[in-house]
């Protein structure tokens, strides 16, 4: 059974930039689309960004220019990059297929404050 593991997580200041990784334990991101998603205190999951087996991508307009996915299939790890943090970001990220294939890791913490 494929397991993800998320890091890169931590606290930074608004502006600041991370790069989360997402580990697999199998070859996973040629065969399927995958995304990052994020779960805030006591909001719902959302999908921050997502890639597809063919390199195009998407993101939710509150990351648009600032999170950049992408993939290295040599490595099974996809990673997404946080420029331009703000407080809102601040959440548990996760990683898992588009169709929520996998089952969820433990996350990565990320704090934005000052």
């Amino acid at each position: 059974q494929v397991q993800l593991v998320e890091s890169g997580g931590g606290l930074v200041q608004p502006g600041g930039s991370l790069r989360l990784s997402c580990t697999a334990s199998g070859s996973i991101f040629s065969i399927n689309a995958m995304a990052w998603y994020r779960q805030a205190p006591g909001k719902q999951r959302e999908r921050v960004a997502f890639i597809t087996t063919g390199g195009n991508t998407g993101y939710a307009d509150s990351v648009k220019g600032r999170f950049t996915i992408s993939t290295d299939n040599a490595k099974n790890t996809m990673y997404l990059q946080m420029n331009s943090l703000k407080f809102e970001d601040t959440a548990v990220y996760h990683c898992n297929s588009v169709g929520l294939r996998y089952g969820w890791g433990q996350g990565t913490q990320v704090t934005v404050s000052s």
